[in-house]
């Protein structure tokens, strides 16, 4: 039985790994394995071509959950996830020649008859994943096409998250690029016909009647291929570039907390539209607050006398502004004062400063401040 290769094994990752590890991965390899590095080494440039084959789909954040999700149903070692009376795979596997028991007639396996619930179609499946269905045929256009969308993890300080407030980020994004203009050639050189794929801009792979499309690893889709490389590219039609960013931060933002910006991510190519910026904040721990809900905790040390004579204290504020809070005598350690208005503001709606005071005791006493110390605990009648 025919069976498409495991991408994550292909790889070197497992299935679990994070879209962050699984590019770190692929970079290695294909660094490794590109055929300009091995030139007198044909295994190197197979290899390479299934490494980008790979990364091409659990690389791409949607084309890997569909993936993911037929394997889950089995589409890639016999077919587990039919619906109730539908054909099902015979003892030729997706890549046997046998007719029996498969949708249609004659020798192959046609996946856009088999139903699998929800999702429609493997066929349907397979087209979005690899440009096309089984057996497609004929140059591939290369319209204008949306750029790359960028995610990132944003480290925020704790008052700018409880208060709102902008902060810059530098991100790195696929930018056409300005040389070639997303060819990929030199200027002035000439094009020809893709000697891998005759032109199609894509590789079909598998066996029988099991078949589907990837890009063509040698032109990158386009179909052609220049006399000439891009020296500014290195014929890829796109650059890795840095861009800084202003980031406006919601206030009462927690971590974990997204949001998207609309075409803030990558450049489009061929006047394709930008993409997006998906932002997960973190917010970093403060030296002194803490958050608890809405409010704000503020922890205050007070002394013995204070606690037992009262006292004030001045205690700051998210704004950096002070308030006075009144101790009253005899105040246990542990004790909270709130302060209105003074907490995390969300949705029009502000918490509060909670102050806590907590009771410290000096390390060491005099010879004199220990005979007072006993003789007021005498006089309060405190053991001691």
């Amino acid at each position: 039985m025919a069976q498409t290769k495991d991408y994550y094994a292909v790889l070197g990752v497992s299935a679990s790994a994070t879209q962050d590890e699984i590019k770190k991965q692929y970079r290695r390899l294909a660094k490794k394995y590109h055929p300009d590095a091995n030139a007198s080494d044909a295994t190197a440039a197979e290899r390479f071509k299934e490494i980008s084959e790979a990364y091409n789909v659990v690389g791409d954040v949607e084309k890997r959950k569909q993936y993911d999700e037929m394997r889950r149903l089995g589409a890639f070692g016999g077919f587990a996830g039919a619906r109730p009376g539908a054909a099902r795979p015979g003892p030729g596997g997706f890549g046997g020649t046998t007719a029996q028991g498969f949708p249609g007639t004659g020798g192959g396996f046609r996946f856009e008859e088999v139903d699998i619930g929800g999702l429609g179609g493997l066929g349907d499946l397979f087209s979005s994943m690899f440009g096309g269905a089984a057996g497609t045929r004929g140059p591939r256009t290369r319209g204008p096409q949306r750029g790359q969308d960028v995610e990132t993890t944003l480290d925020i300080p704790f008052r700018t998250a409880a208060r709102g407030g902008k902060v810059p980020v530098e991100l790195e994004v696929n930018e056409e690029c300005a040389t070639c203009h997303g060819t990929g050639a030199a200027p002035g050189a000439t094009m020809r016909t893709c000697p891998e794929c005759s032109g199609r801009g894509t590789i079909s792979f598998g066996q029988g009647g099991f078949a589907v499309n990837r890009p063509c690893p040698m032109c990158l889709g386009r179909g052609q291929v220049p006399s000439q490389q891009c020296p500014t590219c290195s014929g890829a039609g796109e650059l890795r570039n840095k861009r800084k960013v202003l980031i406006t931060v919601p206030a009462g933002v927690e971590s974990g907390s997204k949001i998207r910006l609309k075409g803030q991510g990558g450049n489009g190519t061929s006047g394709g539209t930008p993409g997006d910026l998906l932002i997960t904040f973190h917010v970093q721990p403060d030296r002194f607050f803490r958050r608890d809900g809405a409010d704000v905790i503020a922890p205050v040390p007070i002394n013995v006398a204070q606690a037992v004579l009262g006292s004030k204290v001045s205690v700051r504020t998210l704004d950096g502004t002070k308030v006075a809070i009144r101790i009253p005598p005899g105040t246990p350690s542990g004790k909270r004062f709130r302060v209105r208005g003074q907490g995390v503001e969300k949705d029009g709606h502000r918490g509060d400063l909670i102050v806590e005071v907590s009771i410290t005791v000096p390390e060491k006493l005099t010879d004199d401040q220990v005979r007072l110390m006993r003789e007021f605990a005498d006089a309060a009648g405190l053991k001691h």
